[in-house]
């Protein structure tokens, strides 16, 4: 693994996930990072991302550095001969190539604008740092995609289950913001990876790139979606068709104790932070059926096991 952009930077998932699970267990490996350094850059906010790949870079021995870059640094640019006249102080290039002096990873997170989706699509930011690093680059959430929160997800997932081949569905629900697309991108691209029987269900005009959905079932019933689920994930996102924009809030679209009854017991999971009552009820939050903080939990776990596949790969340049 030279980076960690996206789910296709995996080379065995399934091994992965299991490395993932011996580090809960126990933290086998705490020298590894001595004497490297993990930066994190952070264009937006962050709260589990944050907090749960600084403790998995110190579990591994390392040293972190943060940034927030809307605050701390100066505007960059990320535009091939773009003429610097306006707001941006630096250029990716510089910025890439200075970062890699300091750090022996680089670890990024940059959300969409959310209006024009080929811009956002090109990863200007992400795939800058890729470009431009010498150092390995981990993606902690971009415009398209969230493979972080992503790998956590399949593990919890194969650490719960009870069947071999778990139905799992990817529900949507209502939010009063215009979210990306990032979360469940990166949930489905799992998905696919793992012995699961995924379904999305989601609202007209609301479903997700099709380059990304394949094969997998789409339905815009949500009640027959959830029939026989044994794990449901719950997450908004704004519309793919009409990019970014916020075409329902229909309440009965919520995740609720109703809903939850139509399914097989299921466990219910979503990425944080959730709004209660608007994507998820306050009922089902509080019971027994969901994990979110188990899953929460486990991000460190997920981004423990990238982390030391990356230094692996730096041990042996």
């Amino acid at each position: 693994m030279k980076d960690y952009i996206n789910s296709s930077d995996i080379e065995d998932l399934n091994s992965l996930i299991e490395e993932a699970l011996q580090l809960k267990k126990t933290n086998t490996v705490p020298e590894l990072g001595k004497g490297k350094t993990l930066g994190m850059l952070f264009f937006n906010p962050s709260l589990r991302t944050r907090l749960s790949t600084e403790k998995a870079a110190k579990l591994l021995g390392m040293e972190v550095l943060v940034m927030n870059v809307g605050t701390d640094g100066w505007a960059l640019e990320f535009e091939d001969g773009a003429v610097m006249n306006g707001n941006k102080a630096e250029h990716i290039k510089e910025a890439a190539g200075v970062l890699s002096q300091y750090c022996d990873i680089i670890a990024v997170r940059a959300f969409p604008e959310l209006v024009d989706r080929d811009k956002d699509e090109q990863e200007l930011v992400m795939n800058g740092f890729k470009k431009f690093a010498s150092v390995p680059v981990i993606n902690l959430e971009s415009a398209t995609g969230h493979p972080l929160q992503g790998l956590t997800d399949a593990l919890t997932i194969l650490e719960l289950k009870k069947v071999k081949k778990p139905k799992v569905v990817l529900t949507w629900a209502p939010h009063p913001r215009a979210l990306p697309q990032s979360v469940p991108n990166s949930f489905v691209e799992f998905m696919q990876q793992i012995d699961v029987d995924l379904v999305i269900t989601n609202p007209e005009a609301y479903d997700l790139n099709p380059a990304v959905v394949k094969n997998t079932p789409v339905l815009h019933d949500q009640a027959e979606a959830l029939e026989d689920a044994d794990f449901v994930y719950v997450k908004n996102w704004s519309s793919y068709e009409q990019y970014g924009k916020i075409l329902n809030t229909d309440p009965s679209w919520t995740f609720n104790e109703e809903k939850l009854n139509i399914t097989n017991n299921a466990k219910v999971m979503h990425c944080l932070p959730v709004r209660r009552n608007v994507v998820i009820s306050d009922g089902v939050l509080d019971g027994e059926n969901s994990v979110v903080i188990q899953q929460a939990g486990n991000r460190t776990f997920a981004a423990q096991a990238v982390l030391k596949r990356l230094l692996g790969t730096l041990g042996n340049g």
